[in-house]
């Protein structure tokens, strides 16, 4: 179902790729649109090992894409160096496919979005975060992103340092 790398010496292993989700900021979702444009669009997240979890308005071109289509890739880029003389990039970069659900159960939205406060504010306390995730509640809802597939690429100029 899902296309083999045709670079397999670029390829990362299933734990180099999971580094880069953990190490990441910022990745970039890309769902069906409206009239089947792809729609792409950056978001902070969280990956636990299981799932990656996002935040989001709770209407909204995303949410409306996810409603007709729950199909989903989310790319990060772990590193990009251009490299000027040779007209390339050191890059590392994964992307994952799968399924997007919005969590309708606060316990579990509650959990999502904990996670999300601990990566991004590590150094609060957790009344802290309790604190901020409960004055924004009602206006935000949590996307968790189930993992079918996975797949790392490093570009040449990297595997050529190594």
């Amino acid at each position: 179902m899902f296309h083999k790398m045709r670079r397999t010496a670029q390829q990362l292993t299933y734990e180099e790729a999971e580094a880069v989700l953990l190490r990441g900021s910022a990745g970039v979702l890309a769902l069906t649109g409206d009239k089947a444009f792809p729609y792409a669009v950056p978001l902070s997240y969280v990956y636990d090992g299981a799932h990656i979890y996002f935040h989001s308005a709770t209407e909204g071109h995303k949410i409306d894409a996810i409603q007709r289509n729950p199909n989903a890739s989310f790319a990060v880029i772990d590193q990009d160096e251009v490299i000027p003389e040779k007209y390339t990039t050191a890059y590392r970069s994964v992307v994952v496919f799968g399924s997007v659900r919005i969590i309708e159960d606060e316990g579990e939205k509650r959990s999502a979005v904990r996670k999300l406060a601990v990566k991004y504010a590590p150094e609060q306390t957790n009344a802290q975060h309790d604190a901020a995730i409960d004055s924004a509640w009602d206006r935000f809802c949590i996307l968790e992103m189930s993992v079918a597939h996975m797949t790392g690429k490093v570009g040449s100029a990297l595997v050529a340092k190594k």
